[in-house]
Parts: structure tokens; sequence; C-alpha cells
């Protein structure tokens, strides 16, 4: 009986606290956060290019640091920096702030932007089940649309009896070099 209670006593704890996952689907290029099955929030991702694929199967997360530079890439002055890291695997494999180009360009980590990864390591915790699935090459690369301004259309200045305005040009007095007044007052 007293087994029965407190198995029942842990199955309500772990209900009350929801079971949270992740969900990065390498074809559509998001991250899908899922609270109880239900989509909490999503975003975009830049995972990895051609020869730096990024790993599919079922992950934990093993590890959060908030500033993180890596060991694996170096740059001149120290290693990259991934802020707000999430590390799914010990081989290198992270989800972390980083740039976002709109398609797979990264080194298999999972790049996020600033605002989901700050959402993404708040709301997890280290065991949250990640789990990474499709095919980076059947991503559809699709060419952003440039957005046409709207031109500006200005009515012509015209007086009253219809010739066109003409902006009126300022004349300056000229100035007189240094060195004329210095000839004028030597002619004396």
């Amino acid at each position: 009986m007293k087994k029965i209670i407190y198995i029942t006593f842990i199955f309500t704890i772990v209900n009350l606290y929801g079971s949270k996952s992740l969900e990065i689907n390498l074809s559509k290029q998001r991250i899908y956060a899922k609270e109880n099955g239900k989509t909490v929030f999503s975003g975009s991702v830049s995972t990895g290019k051609r020869g730096h694929s990024t790993p599919r199967g079922n992950f934990k997360v093993i590890d959060k640091e908030r500033f993180h530079i890596s060991n694996k890439y170096p740059e001149p002055n120290g290693g990259a920096k991934m802020p707000y890291m999430l590390r799914l695997t010990n081989g290198g494999v992270a989800i972390h702030q980083g740039y976002l180009p709109g398609y797979p360009a990264s080194h298999g980590c999972i790049r996020v932007s600033k605002a989901t990864a700050k959402k993404l390591w708040y709301w997890t915790k280290i065991g949250v089940p990640v789990k990474i699935t499709g095919n980076a090459s059947n991503y559809k690369y699709t060419k952003r649309k440039k957005i046409k301004k709207p031109k500006k259309h200005y009515k012509k200045r015209r007086y009253a009896s219809g010739r066109k305005y003409k902006k009126p040009v300022y004349r300056t007095k000229r100035r007189v070099p240094a060195y004329e007044v210095v000839e004028v007052y030597d002619s004396w």
C-alpha cells in the first residue's frame, strides 16, 4: 500500500512539472519546444553544412553553460563564442546562439537566434530529451524576396502663375585672401 501511494506521489510530481522535450527538424530548419506533447514555442535554426552534418537521433541535454567558448574550433583571440549553450554530445554538438543565414551553415552544432537561445536555456533542464529528425540536404533553399519601397511622389513646387519654382541662390561676399590684403598695405 505504501509503495502504491509513493509511486502515485512521484507520478503526480512528474506531471506537475510536465514532460518537456525538444524536436529539431533538419528538413525544415526549425526547433520545437514541447511540453506534454504540445508545442510551447518554436524557432529557426541553422544546422550542419555538407561535410559537417548534424547527427540525427535521440539525445539528452547533458550540460548547460551561459558563456561557453569552443575548444574544437579555436579563433585567434580564443575559441568561438557559444552563448546559451546546451550540450547534446561529448563530441561537441550543442544548441547555442549563433548566426542564422537561412540555410545549413554550421560545423555540426545547432544555431538559434538570441531570443530563442535565451528562452531555451531558461526553459530546459539537464536531462531534457532532444529528438533530431529529417535531412538537411532536403532543405529547400529559398531566396528572400526584396521588398520594394514605394516611390515618394513629391509635387513639383510652382508659383501661382504656373512657372517652376527654383531654389534661391544665396550669394555671399567674395572673401579676400590674406596675401592680397598684405600687398595692398605694402604699396603705401
